[in-house]
């Protein structure tokens, strides 16, 4: 559907390394992009392998930016945003994802991510330039991206997922789209957050995403580490 656009915003010097956190499953995984950001300069301000973990551990690290895996075992990374966005606002997310183009792209939409990076083997500097501008304010994704993926999501009314969804998932996804958050949507909505969070989790599900377990589920151990004193508990 959409290219990411060339990462802007760029402005971070040696003296302000980016502080990344990892959210990612797999532990090879992320112990990969551990050494890999570290060697380029990034911080590393914490990791976890899940949706609930990181949803309390971030906003007490307070990283400049999360870099959020697609699927998670009690999750994906776009609830995780969601809930990001009014629990620690300040900070950006990027998703790193192995969906195709068009799912990806519009998985950023919907979450309220900074933009989106495809998996590959070989050249990071994707990766690289993206955090930084994600970081620094920018936007990875192209002017009119969202309105596209609005009107994209309505374009068949027949789809078999769109017939599924209630009046009311329907009305939740329409707002997800323009880029409203979960209380946002409640106040639109006249309806409890924990209602909205319900319903953003059945469109996602029938838009192909996993759905999200409750991110207050305790989690698996798992490891995290703070600036400037690791924190390896759990």
């Amino acid at each position: 559907m959409e290219t990411p656009a060339t990462p802007t915003g760029m402005d971070w010097s040696p003296a302000q390394p980016v502080r990344v956190f990892i959210l990612n499953d797999h532990g090879l995984v992320r112990q990969g992009l551990r050494d890999l950001l570290e060697q380029e300069g990034f911080e590393i301000a914490g990791e976890s392998g899940s949706a609930a973990e990181a949803a309390r551990l971030v906003p007490s690290l307070k990283p400049d930016i999360v870099l959020l895996n697609d699927q998670l075992p009690d999750g994906t990374g776009i609830e995780v945003c969601r809930y990001l966005r009014l629990a620690a606002p300040a900070v950006k997310c990027l998703m790193l994802t192995s969906w195709d183009r068009q799912h990806a792209v519009r998985a950023a939409v919907l979450a309220g991510a900074s933009g989106y990076v495809l998996k590959q083997i070989g050249d990071n500097s994707e990766l690289f330039n993206g955090i930084r501008s994600a970081a620094s304010g920018g936007s990875l994704m192209g002017p009119g991206v969202r309105e596209r993926v609005a009107e994209s999501l309505y374009a068949t009314a027949s789809a078999s997922w769109l017939a599924a969804m209630t009046m009311q998932e329907r009305n939740v996804l329409g707002f997800m789209a323009r880029g409203l958050t979960n209380q946002q949507i409640g106040q639109e909505l006249a309806l409890p957050e924990a209602t909205v969070a319900a319903s953003v989790s059945s469109v996602l599900e029938k838009l192909g995403f996993r759905r999200l377990r409750e991110l207050a589920t305790p989690s698996a151990p798992s490891r995290s580490r703070s600036s400037p004193h690791p924190e390896r508990s759990r």
